[in-house]
């Protein structure tokens, strides 16, 4: 089954790119551009891996990482914001809400692909 990747962003560009970077990647891809939309499609059907914006509308990104974390069915879920927010305290927030990488805008995009692939190799959520 091919791994799956939830993009979450408000920014158009943003989406666009990372969509097609993940889909080159070979990864299943779908997008959301808010948080609630986000936890709605993971409720839906739960990705490998979140790629989070921080600066979403309606719920952002710390409170969406936040409700995936303490919910026992999404703990195999891979959290990577990914973020303009470059702040050491913006970073440590990320990561003490339950991120399990936090990525600066503007990034590699082989960094960017290569940590996703080796969060990846780490597992995913339990299908079924």
């Amino acid at each position: 089954m091919k791994r799956s990747v939830l993009i979450v962003d408000d920014e158009p560009n943003i989406l666009l790119s990372l969509e097609f970077l993940m889909r080159k990647a070979g990864y299943e891809v779908r997008v959301a551009h808010d948080g609630d939309e986000a936890l709605r499609l993971i409720e839906e059907n739960a990705p490998d891996l979140v790629l989070l914006g921080v600066g979403l509308p309606k719920r952002n990104g710390y409170d969406v990482c936040q409700t995936l974390r303490a919910d026992p069915r999404r703990k195999g879920i891979r959290i990577v914001m990914v973020t303009a927010r470059a702040r050491d305290v913006e970073r440590d927030k990320g990561f003490a809400m339950g991120a399990d990488d936090y990525i600066i805008k503007p990034f590699s995009t082989r960094m960017l692909t290569e940590r996703v692939a080796r969060l990846m190799d780490m597992g995913g959520p339990e299908h079924g």
